[in-house]
């Protein structure tokens, strides 16, 4: 079927329940909708929507809607609509989440029904999605918001369990392995998240679409696609754009930024939806101020500890001893902003992929300090490219802050940064080089479907 220039395709995108996931859904809709004349329905749970929706430009309302998802509440009491989402979920409850997920199928069938899309992009999760779109004839193609190598480490380790992988850089520490593993445990209907992704891509049209690019994943993108048997497509790194308005706790961060040295201070974040506990906090803390580095540190709280102060959970007398060479700040942070600033010479991280990517596009070295999930490969990753260092921790996974302080001054202070700098700026103009090319790329072989 030819398509004329001005014919609009419509797209259907479906994300899992995560800010993590959302986010590069809602990046790469923007994307293809400056392209070409792409209309997109965005699906998520109105909880998901209501936090997502302000992060829209008014110039988009045109091309890009918001659908809802409702989930099953009343054979879930445990799930109230507020829970649907993982974003200040107790996390006892996240099978709960994926049951519900899954539980929506008929909801989501109507939908598509609905809408009648030319295609559905899909994330890790719900097989059943291409299924019921394949019975409507609609193309579907799985989007990964994770990094290759991670999806590539993981495939591996499904499909070829005694097989050694073979990047050697890209591995899980004893300490790491356990919670890695437990992802592949069964945690929604017996059907545990390995089966899913492997139903997912197997779903997927001759193409799978994944957040990175071949800048700085090109060799995991060829082993990905020899073993999923699909071409596998980098969209690029999906980055957010700051949003035009300012606020004041923009404004104040920002005149502090311009008194502080080139490259000199540390921005501090760990992502929107893991909380530190009361030990990191105090490592992390002590290991800031003996690196004697100027630093800008953001803290969150669950929702179930609103109302705590900052004040309580640090050690006693550190805010008085820092002075001003360090500033905290409680919930949120100009985050794209405080990394293209000139004064900021590193990023501590927990190493997210959007965060990982977010530092590369900025050109800022990143301290690493892995959580869970994908963040220890992330982090390995990034050592691998030269962006950053890692902070060490012991065999039992324990944070200490002399490795904290060590690792801060290797990379914003002692000779070595200039190398790691250097590398990270060079990754950024690299990728940008990229960018246009990537996204072009994937709006052809999106065209092929419809």
């Amino acid at each position: 079927m030819v398509y004329s220039e001005h014919k609009s395709i419509t797209v259907l995108m479906l994300p899992w329940l995560a800010h993590g996931h959302i986010s590069p859904f809602l990046e790469l809709s923007k994307k293809l909708t400056s392209k070409r004349n792409f209309h997109i329905f965005i699906c998520s749970t109105p909880v998901n929507l209501t936090s997502i929706k302000p992060k829209l430009s008014p110039k988009y309302s045109h091309c890009i809607e918001f659908v809802e998802l409702h989930l099953p509440h009343e054979e879930l009491p445990e799930l109230p609509p507020h829970y649907h989402t993982t974003n200040g979920l107790p996390p006892h409850l996240m099978s709960s989440l994926k049951r519900a997920f899954d539980m929506s199928s008929n909801n989501f069938s109507n939908i598509l029904a609905t809408l009648k899309p030319d295609l559905l992009i899909y994330d890790f999760i719900p097989p059943w999605a291409p299924s019921l779109a394949s019975l409507q004839n609609i193309p579907s193609v799985r989007f990964i918001t994770t990094s290759a190598a991670l999806t590539s480490l993981r495939v591996h380790h499904l499909k070829n369990p005694s097989v050694k992988f073979p990047f050697p850089s890209i591995y899980l520490r004893d300490y790491e392995a356990k919670n890695f593993n437990n992802l592949l445990k069964p945690s929604s209907n017996g059907i545990n998240d390995g089966d899913h992704v492997q139903q997912c891509s197997a779903r997927s049209c001759n193409i799978i679409l994944v957040k990175t690019s071949r800048e700085i994943e090109a060799k995991y993108v060829y082993h990905l696609s020899g073993l999923l048997g699909k071409k596998i497509v980098p969209v690029g790194p999906l980055v957010q754009e700051p949003m035009d308005q300012k606020v004041d706790e923009e404004t104040w961060i920002m005149k502090w930024l311009n008194k502080r040295e080139r490259s000199s201070v540390v921005y501090v974040c760990f992502g929107s939806e893991y909380f530190l506990s009361s030990e990191q906090i105090e490592e992390l803390a002590h290991g800031l101020e003996l690196s004697k580095v100027s630093f800008i540190w953001v803290i969150r709280f669950p929702k179930e500890e609103k109302g705590k102060r900052v004040e309580e959970v640090l050690p006693e007398g550190f805010l008085e001893r820092v002075g001003e060479k360090g500033i905290i700040v409680e919930g949120w942070a100009p985050q794209a902003n405080i990394l293209k600033h000139s004064s900021v010479g590193g990023f501590v991280s927990h190493c997210g992929w959007s965060s990982v990517l977010e530092s590369i596009k900025s050109g800022v070295p990143i301290i690493a300090i892995p959580m869970h999930l994908d963040q220890p490969i992330n982090a390995r990753l990034v050592e691998e490219l030269g962006a950053g260092l890692e902070v060490k921790r012991t065999g039992e996974g324990i944070l200490q802050r002399e490795e904290v302080a060590k690792v801060i001054r290797k990379v914003v202070v002692e000779k070595i940064r200039e190398g790691v700098r250097k590398k990270a700026l060079e990754l950024r103009d690299n990728m940008k080089k990229r960018e246009d090319e990537e996204i072009a790329g994937v709006v052809e072989e999106l065209m092929q479907f419809v």
